[in-house]
């Protein structure tokens, strides 16, 4: 295929259907007509001498040669971008901008309120929308730029080598009881934690968690008799039940200036475990989210200030 056949145009065209696998939505994205969008599309199977999208009983979905086209057109067209404009410096003190973060309940608790106060002094203008999402690692929204950040626990076991990331910090599994428990003191035996109600947190609705796992692999198992979706609740439920909770040490400090708790070692040896940030490779130079990710390694920074005490790690490691 000549070049002489494509312009820009058909590029753009051809990002835009891509990212919306639907003619009527690429051509609102792009302010143009449908008819010229449609135009658009049969030039590009011309050129390419595919079909490029194809109806399905999904809708529109792209050949697998459109698919191998996706990320390096995308990469053109921002490269290009960046070298025709000279964009802004990001000044954070005059910057009108909104990032979104895709985290966990437990990054809010742990991040977000020092990240906040950080961004409110230095960048008053600047918004921050922390977004749930079901996906372990939405690589299609970091791609696209609906998503700036992603914040996850061991991402970068299952993240393709594609993506950029960086550890953070690192968190251990602890236990919590209230603070008067009329069955356990200061120490927590094995027997005794099979044998109590626990609570689980599971934003999944999963029925087992890392507990579970290390429980069935040594033939033992537990009682489960609530689940909840997230971290909210539950230091209000331990402290006025007999149950206990398995969870991240670093969100059991911050319940224990919340309610009457007592924090106990877990009596398994469960593993570390590595906050990761994840950001897709096509905004690796953008000024905005170099900032951003910046500031977010500061206060990462600051958090392992604090350390874990020893009798919490696993198998007592410094």
């Amino acid at each position: 295929m000549s070049l002489n056949r494509l312009d820009l145009n058909l590029l753009i065209a051809f990002d835009a259907l891509m990212s919306e696998k639907n003619v009527s939505k690429a051509a609102e994205k792009l302010f143009i007509g449908q008819s010229a969008m449609s135009h658009s599309l049969n030039r590009l199977r011309q050129a390419l001498n595919d079909p490029i999208l194809v109806r399905t009983s999904k809708g529109m979905t792209p050949t697998a040669r459109a698919e191998t086209l996706i990320v390096p057109i995308r990469k053109a067209l921002l490269e290009i971008e960046l070298t025709v404009t000279t964009p802004p410096l990001f000044e954070p003190s005059t910057a009108e901008h909104c990032f979104v973060i895709a985290a966990t309940d437990y990054n809010e608790l742990i991040l977000l309120p020092t990240l906040l106060k950080k961004v409110r002094k230095l960048a008053p203008g600047v918004n921050i929308h922390v977004r749930q999402t079901n996906e372990y690692l939405p690589e299609d929204k970091l791609e696209n730029g609906d998503i700036n950040i992603a914040l996850g626990f061991d991402i970068s076991l299952e993240a393709p080598s594609r993506i950029n990331q960086q550890a953070l910090f690192h968190d251990v599994f602890v236990s919590i009881v209230r603070k008067d428990h009329p069955l356990i003191n200061d120490t927590l035996s094995l027997q005794q934690y099979i044998e109590m109600d626990h609570i689980l947190i599971s934003p999944s609705g999963s029925e087992h968690g890392i507990v579970d796992h290390w429980l069935h692999q040594h033939d033992l198992s537990r009682k489960i008799v609530s689940i909840v979706p997230h971290f909210l609740s539950a230091p209000l439920i331990i402290a006025q039940t007999d149950m206990i909770l398995t969870l991240p040490y670093r969100i059991a400090e911050k319940f224990l200036q919340m309610a009457p708790l007592k924090l106990l070692q877990t009596p398994i040896k469960l593993p570390s475990y590595q906050l990761s940030m994840i950001w897709h490779p096509l905004y690796e130079k953008d000024p905005a989210d170099q900032w951003l990710r910046k500031l977010i390694k500061t206060v990462s920074q600051q958090i392992v200030g604090t350390p874990i005490p020893p009798q919490y790690l696993p198998n007592n490691e410094n």
